[in-house]
């Protein structure tokens, strides 16, 4: 079995029973595997906690400590009591912390801030250095997953900004919305706290240790990095233009999203993390519920503009594409100035209609009116003075039979009024046919553009970036998300074919001319 066909298995076990927290739980053993923290926002009753026991069956010998924080909780009750044995006998002050939380692997912590500061002290190193303080000397903790929990972000000004940036992956859970999924929930009789992953699959923590090392040596690329410059480069322009709510996102967590990254392609069993596991960065950017989604734009944003793309040098051929347009209308078009009438347009807005004082007040139409008139169909059109004042509203139209003419109708009479005319140059275009050789030397290039079109797309088609091929794969991010990676790809095919209409528009206009 395939470490991804492994890791598959382990979700699809820790997934049954529990109800449209799929995405939740795949976020949990991903930061698990990772060896950091996730911190689940959301009310009471929507299965926070039984992720986290759920979570530690991933495990082998897996061991799990769970704690409701109150305001009176004591370091005793979290870290072990004191060993009375050795402050008696030894004059060492230790703890007895196998059966608490430094000696589990999979941790939960339920409404974590109401804890004082004396537990949230020794939390920091525990989980950013995964060693806790005993006594005198500093124990290693084997802790795999912390899951934290609560129904409200922490509360400014308690100093718990630190502790609150420890946890990497932010999550907001919620009741079951769909209503099968509910139906199916309440009637559910299966017991979802029972271990049903098979000891074969679990994870065992020499293979930790071991994959480790193994997501250390995976490639970031450049285009992941440099869509992560952008990305910060934004958020850092977001922060200056909202300085009451910033991301204010800093180097450690950059490193450790990083990490997260080359877990999420690990697991996948990738050498090189891909733009797809960018898509798991908004979960780590968010300080505030209401950031979330301005954080998975910018992400989805910077990935489009920023994806796969293949190198289609596509400029000589446009440029091939406009010098062969201007080439067939200088040999098909013979040029011919002639005299014509142009409505006069008076101080640049209005238009002047001839001998309409007799009938109305005003002689001033305004040019955008005159443009938008049909000629079979009656509008609403205004008069005005020379002043600019408005004199009349009257229906009008255009006349079939003679340009630049206004048609009023007015009390069920009609008049029609010549606008205001000058003489001006009009260059009209004649059209002759191509000489035959010239003509075949059009086909023939033309059908040679055509062709090149044709294998580039070809080329898109059956030779795209190796990174695409398993888009849809991805263990931890909506396969949905995809389209957004492959936008570059979608543009080339889209210029790809308009460039193609071009060759035809260009065929047009010479074989068109009778």
């Amino acid at each position: 079995m395939t470490r991804k066909e492994r890791i598959r298995l382990i979700l699809d076990r820790l997934q049954r029973g529990v109800y449209e927290k799929e995405e939740a739980i795949r976020l949990s053993l991903l930061s698990a595997v990772a060896g950091e923290s996730i911190f689940l926002l959301g009310p009471p009753g929507v299965a926070k906690s039984l992720i986290a026991r759920k979570l530690k069956f991933a495990f082998r010998d897996g061991r799990s400590f769970e704690y409701l924080m109150n305001r009176f909780s004591t370091p005793d009750e979290i870290f072990g009591p004191v060993s009375i044995k050795k402050l008696k006998d030894e004059d060492r002050y230790e703890r007895l912390t196998d059966k608490y939380l430094p000696g589990a692997n999979v941790v939960f912590l339920d409404e974590i801030w109401k804890a004082g500061p004396a537990i949230q002290n020794a939390l920091l190193t525990v989980i950013n250095e995964k060693v806790y303080r005993n006594g005198e000397q500093e124990v290693a903790v084997k802790i795999k997953a912390i899951v934290s929990a609560s129904n409200e972000l922490p509360p400014e000004g308690e100093g718990l900004g630190a502790l609150w940036d420890r946890f990497l992956v932010r999550y907001m859970i919620s009741e079951i919305r769909q209503s099968a999924a509910f139906v199916g929930m309440i009637t559910d009789t299966a017991d979802v706290y029972a271990d049903n992953l098979e000891a074969e699959i679990k994870l065992a923590e020499a293979e930790l240790d071991l994959w480790s090392s193994g997501i250390d040596r995976v490639e970031v690329p450049a285009e992941v990095l440099n869509v992560i410059q952008v990305v910060k480069l934004k958020l850092e322009e977001y922060d200056a233009d909202h300085p009451e709510s910033p991301f204010q996102i800093y180097d450690r967590r950059w490193k450790k999203i990083i990490r997260l990254l080359r877990t999420s392609a690990f697991l996948n069993e990738r050498s090189r993390v891909d733009l797809m596991d960018c898509f798991l960065m908004p979960h780590c950017l968010w300080n505030r519920p209401e950031q979330q989604e301005t954080a998975q734009e910018i992400v989805a944003e910077t990935v489009r503009r920023h994806g796969y793309s293949i190198a289609l040098n596509l400029t000589p051929l446009r440029q091939e594409l406009r010098d062969f347009e201007e080439e067939v209308k200088t040999e098909t078009r013979i040029p011919n100035v002639v005299l014509t009438d142009a409505p006069r347009a008076v101080e640049r807005e209005y238009y002047e209609l001839e001998n309409i004082e007799q009938y109305f007040d005003g002689n001033r139409i305004k040019r955008g009116d005159y443009d938008r008139l049909a000629i079979d169909e009656e509008t609403t059109m205004n008069l005005y003075d020379k002043n600019g004042s408005l004199t009349n509203r009257l229906k009008a139209r255009k006349p079939e039979e003679r340009a630049n003419a206004v048609v009023i109708n007015s009390n069920a009479r009609l008049y029609t009024f010549p606008l205001v005319t000058d003489k001006t140059e009009k260059t009209e275009f004649l059209y002759k046919k191509p000489h035959p050789l010239v003509h075949g030397f059009w086909n023939d290039r033309l059908r040679q553009l055509g062709s090149y079109i044709e294998e580039q797309k070809e080329k898109l088609k059956s030779n795209p970036p190796e990174e695409l091929r398993h888009l849809r794969t991805n263990l931890f991010v909506d396969a949905g998300l995809a389209a957004v990676v492959e936008a570059n790809l979608s543009e080339s095919a889209n210029t790809l074919n308009s460039l193609g209409l071009q060759v035809e528009k260009i065929r047009f206009m010479y074989e068109k001319i009778k």
